[in-house]
């Protein structure tokens, strides 16, 4: 009976430590305070086994069989709370809890009389066993019911539950055929059914069971769990039975007589070093590594980092300078080139380079069609140089050997998304002289794959980023056509002073004060006219956003310039309320022309005539710290509904009858490109205020 000893000893202790362990870890989850009441029971039952098997008399093995059934009378109930705790359902069945907790305590009352334990015995597989007493087939009774009602409890569940709680409940359910059939074995030998208990060494696989249950947030599906047992079980079988042959010869051989014990536990340490082996086998290399090979642990790490860092990188440039740059630095290479394809050209083009001498971006490029891309296409892998000598006999091979000639390249990575060949990256022979080994050419093959939809990313932002600017050009031409309608008519008043003038000039030349007064008229509505066709091609003209200190009053001024012949053709009145400590702003200025353009159009076409338009400037302060300009753009037109503030800066959306839907779109996102924020007020009938708020710093925002 002594591996039943040490059984009992390893379910007291692993039962006790994973209750402890799952409590601590959420000590307000039902489930698990549940379950640390069942371990503890579990628990007791064990150690009372276990010092029942030790005891030197009969007095203290009664002692201990009594002990023991302590923890056996509140597993069934504390069971119950636990499997209703899974599911969710103990504040329903509290009053049932209630009724077993009352007979749980009647049988821990009774089982310390003759009732329940009448006296020790010495037979069966027990070196001592109680003898039952009058109360005790209530308490198997008690203790089968409770069982299965909780079993059928969690079936009930687990046919109705999805997810995790579905494969929680899987592992109970795995768990609690494991250890309680296989438990109800140490029951039987009181009756005289003369079977070895075999259950006491299932309790501790059922407790680890359930733990990871509980405590695991990701739950491996239950079905992969079995196959992989039965898999390893019978591998284990197949392999380490010749082993534990061998051990018994070995025995047989040396010590003339074989200890089936010792073999046993030969075969048992065995299994976990088997198990273990495949665990410690990363860690101990990444550790042997860093002491032992340092210069490969820090061109791994090194090239993992930039695996991470690739994700964040949407410039092409820059991502394909980085990749260039740590991949030859890591791998110990002078030469380095990274070709993609234009799709436009159906050509590949030298984007990236360092080293390449016979290579440049103007005199190189492979076409779509070409036999090498193709070849390479098909062989979806990386090209190793060296490895193509050999077959360097065939013309096709050739001919590859070749562009690889051509291109500096010792091995080529071929960058695909899907079946789609977007580039390829070259690397030239490491200064080293050492060959490429297969960690290598994994390492880069993982990279390549990576690297291939990076790249792609990259080349979407840009595209979008391309698409975008042709939108706001379009927005930006759109806006000009409104104003260069109403601007017809300023510029038809100056031009007619000036004609007038020049017709009477003849007549009145000798004439010093019309000479001197017209004079004065004409140069002004020259200059005038000059400021407003200025300010329509500074509009017009496409401009890449450049951050410069500029007053926001005199954009404002400008092109409330442009649009007044608007407001005047429904007799608007426009207010200005500039602030007159106003300090400069860092802006693009064109691009805040275009935002300030777009809400004053949007004012005039929502104001009915006669109506007012109110504008403003003034610093505000954010988070007590950040400094920003506020303009404010007041209008007392129809107002918009509150179910569509939420979509005014979606693209496209627009009340009017006639308009594309972007302007509104178009000047948040160039406010958020300067780190600002647009926010709007309207009240239906009444009217509606936006006020866009700039930082007077974009960069410190940007840092914050």
């Amino acid at each position: 009976m002594t591996d039943y000893i040490i059984a009992s000893a390893i379910n007291s202790l692993t039962s006790f430590c994973l209750g402890l362990f799952c409590y601590l870890k959420d000590k307000r989850a039902p489930e698990n305070k549940s379950f640390a009441l069942l371990s503890l029971s579990i628990a007791i039952w064990s150690v009372g086994t276990l010092m029942r098997e030790l005891s030197s008399n009969e007095a203290a093995a009664l002692f201990w069989i009594r002990f023991l059934y302590c923890g056996s009378i509140l597993i069934p109930v504390f069971f119950l709370y636990f499997m209703l705790s899974i599911v969710n359902k103990v504040a329903e069945k509290k009053k049932l809890l209630f009724v077993l907790y009352l007979c749980s305590f009647i049988l821990l009352a009774s089982n310390f009389s003759s009732l329940f334990v009448q006296e020790v015995a010495t037979k069966l597989p027990f070196r001592y066993y109680g003898v039952p007493g009058i109360i005790y087939p209530g308490f198997i009774f008690y203790f089968l019911v409770t069982l299965t009602y909780a079993h059928y409890k969690l079936i009930k569940s687990f046919r109705k539950s999805t997810g995790l709680k579905r494969t929680q409940a899987k592992y109970v359910l795995l768990a609690s055929s494991l250890g309680f059939v296989a438990g109800i074995t140490t029951f039987l030998p009181t009756f005289n059914f003369n079977i070895f208990p075999f259950g006491n060494y299932f309790v501790s696989v059922y407790a680890f069971i359930v733990a990871y249950a509980i405590v695991k947030h990701r739950l491996m599906d239950i079905d992969i769990v079995i196959k992989k047992s039965i898999t390893y079980s019978l591998l284990l079988l197949v392999l380490l039975t010749p082993c534990l042959v061998l051990v018994m010869l070995a025995q047989k051989f040396l010590f003339g007589s074989i200890s089936y014990l010792f073999s046993f536990i030969v075969f048992v340490l065995f299994g976990i070093a088997t198990f273990i082996f495949p665990i410690i086998k990363p860690g101990a290399e990444k550790t042997i590594e860093q002491i032992l090979f340092k210069g490969k642990y820090d061109y791994k790490k090194t090239l993992s980092e930039l695996s991470k860092a690739m994700i964040s990188i949407l410039d092409k440039r820059t991502l394909l300078k980085r990749i260039i740059n740590t991949t030859t630095e890591a791998m110990g290479v002078e030469k380095a080139s990274i070709l993609l394809l234009d799709g436009e050209k159906m050509s590949y083009y030298l984007q990236s380079s360092i080293g390449i001498d016979k290579v440049t971006e103007e005199s190189f490029k492979l076409l779509q069609n070409d036999l090498f891309i193709t070849w390479l296409t098909e062989k979806g892998e990386i090209i190793v140089r060296e490895e193509l000598e050999r077959y360097r006999y065939k013309r096709e091979i050739q001919a590859v050997m070749g562009r690889l000639g051509d291109m500096e390249s010792e091995i080529c990575i071929p960058l695909k998304t899907g079946h789609e060949l977007i580039g390829i990256c070259n690397l030239g022979k490491k200064m080293s002289g050492d060959m490429f080994s297969h960690e290598d050419l994994d390492l880069l093959e993982t990279l390549g794959n990576q690297a291939a939809v990076a790249i792609e990313n990259a080349q979407l932002y840009e595209d979008l980023k391309k698409s975008e600017a042709q939108v706001r050009r379009a927005d930006r031409l759109a806006a000009l056509g409104t104003l260069t309608a109403g601007l017809a008519h300023e510029i038809r008043n100056p031009l007619v002073a000036i004609k007038t003038f020049t017709q009477l000039l003849p007549e009145r030349f000798d004439d010093v004060e019309f000479r001197d007064h017209f004079l004065k008229i004409t140069a002004g509505e020259v200059d005038r006219l000059s400021s407003l066709v200025t300010e329509l091609l500074d509009f017009a003209r496409p401009s890449e956003p450049n951050l410069q200190e500029e007053n926001i009053n005199d954009i404002a001024e400008k092109m409330i310039i442009l649009i007044s012949t608007q407001a005047k053709k429904k007799n608007l009145k426009i207010d200005k309320n500039y602030s007159e400590d106003m300090p400069s702003a860092m802006i693009d200025k064109e691009q805040i022309k275009q935002v300030l353009l777009n809400l004053f159009i949007n004012a005039i076409d929502a104001t009915s005539e006669n109506g007012l338009i109110t504008f403003g400037t003034r610093l505000i302060t954010k988070n007590n710290s950040s400094n920003y300009v506020q303009m404010e753009i007041q209008d007392t037109g129809r107002g918009i509904p509150k179910d569509d503030i939420e979509q005014i800066f979606t693209p496209f959306f627009t009340t009017k009858h006639e308009g594309s839907g972007l302007g509104l779109s178009i000047s948040y996102k160039i406010v958020e490109e300067h780190f600002g924020y647009i926010e709007v007020e309207s009240k239906v009938g009444k009217g509606t205020t936006f006020y866009v708020n700039l930082p007077l710093n974009p960069s410190a925002v940007k840092g914050e």
